[in-house]
């Protein structure tokens, strides 16, 4: 089997509500999704999702190559393009191909990429995260009741600017979840908003009433000093990893102990996930994939003896995509399709139009310059 070819779809998500976090919000309710298809010379097709820009640069790299070899065409993509980088736009192509050639591994073992892994069990915990700082206290309820009714017994909520707001909303939700279990699991992300000092400031200002299990990129993603300050001034653990390219940017955070729960982002792929996990794993830290549509890193975290909980942000799938999976319990069920188990629609596909929108990635002027939280 070789690799003989790619094409390129983009369809939408519908959320039915605005999504973001403190350095924006969507739009509308509808994203864009990217899906990469990587074509073989046997007929069989690799699905991978997530933006693939910079596809023509990296795709000779794994043009005639047997899909199979996975991991090393993972090595040759970075070899590829290392005089120019690897980061960003790049990493994410990268990531989009190596998933694409996973679902091509586990297929043509026809078999579900879970099990291609090694994973013993197809039940992957995780936890409710609804993108839902946009939402206001009513309709934050009513989406977590929905988790709740699924059986999670913990949530990340979208935050960092008004305390107070927070605080509310982190205590409705514990209300909520505490159907389900005592004591559920909750989580702020500040998606690097704050500088050290504030961070530690908000935090413990929302620890007098809240036991937070983690706050998440306290800090710029990078920061390593400022991350362990965080560590070492809150009773929350720490969690960040997920905008980090490649295990070389985890190494300073690591040797810093600033990181207590170690992220990987789902758009990176599978081997960097499982690379990830192993360093993790080596410093006897849990690992906790962060999601994207489709919830491809599920398969992967199942194989893994570290992972902690697999982010969950939506019940729905993207136009034209049908997913094996199952969401309850508080966690997915994997399903027994080969490869990633997502079933393209071309047709429905090419028929809807581009939701046109761009996200909300751009960080605010004054993001960490703040003496007090935006309200």
């Amino acid at each position: 089997m070789k690799v003989t070819g790619w094409r390129s779809l983009t369809t939408t998500h519908d959320w039915g509500r605005l999504t973001g976090d403190a350095n924006g919000v969507m739009p509308g309710p509808r994203t864009d999704v990217h899906v990469l298809i990587v074509e073989t010379d046997v007929g069989l097709e690799g699905v991978g999702v997530g933006p693939h820009a910079g596809v023509d640069r990296v795709f000779p790299a794994v043009d005639g190559q047997d899909p199979r070899a996975a991991p090393a065409l993972y090595d040759k993509m970075l070899n590829q393009v290392f005089k120019t980088g690897h980061a960003g736009a790049t990493f994410g192509t990268i990531g989009a191909l190596d998933m694409a050639l996973w679902d091509l591994k586990a297929k043509a073992a026809d078999e579900p990429l879970w099990r291609t892994l090694g994973a013993a069990d197809r039940f992957v915990p995780g936890y409710a995260s609804g993108l839902d700082i946009a939402l206001d206290d009513d309709a934050l309820v009513r989406l977590y009741e929905r988790f709740a009714e699924r059986g999670f017994g913990g949530a990340k909520l979208k935050g960092g600017h008004d305390v107070e707001r927070d605080r509310r909303r982190l205590e409705a939700v514990r209300d909520i979840l505490g159907h389900n279990c005592a004591h559920p699991a909750l989580m702020l992300d500040a998606n690097e908003s704050w500088n050290r000092a504030q961070a530690v400031r908000y935090v413990a200002a929302l620890e007098r009433t809240v036991d937070l299990a983690w706050v998440e990129e306290p800090v710029r993603r990078w920061d390593a000093a400022g991350l362990a300050s965080v560590r070492r001034g809150v009773r929350a653990a720490v969690a960040t990893g997920e905008n980090l390219t490649g295990l070389e940017q985890y190494r300073p955070l690591l040797d810093a102990d600033a990181v207590d729960v170690v992220q990987a982002g789902s758009v990176w792929g599978i081997t960097h996930f499982l690379r990830t996990a192993a360093v993790a794993h080596g410093r006897d830290l849990p690992v906790s994939p962060v999601a994207h549509h489709v919830n491809p890193l599920a398969h992967a975290a199942a194989a893994v003896p570290n992972h902690l909980s697999c982010e969950i942000q939506d019940f729905s799938w993207p136009l034209g995509l049908d997913v094996d999976q199952e969401i309850v319990d508080g966690g997915i069920v994997l399903g027994d399709l080969p490869g990633l188990g997502v079933r393209v629609d071309e047709r429905r596909i090419e028929a809807a139009p581009p939701a046109a929108s761009s996200g909300p990635h751009v960080r605010p002027d004054r993001a960490g310059l703040r003496l007090v939280p935006d309200r």
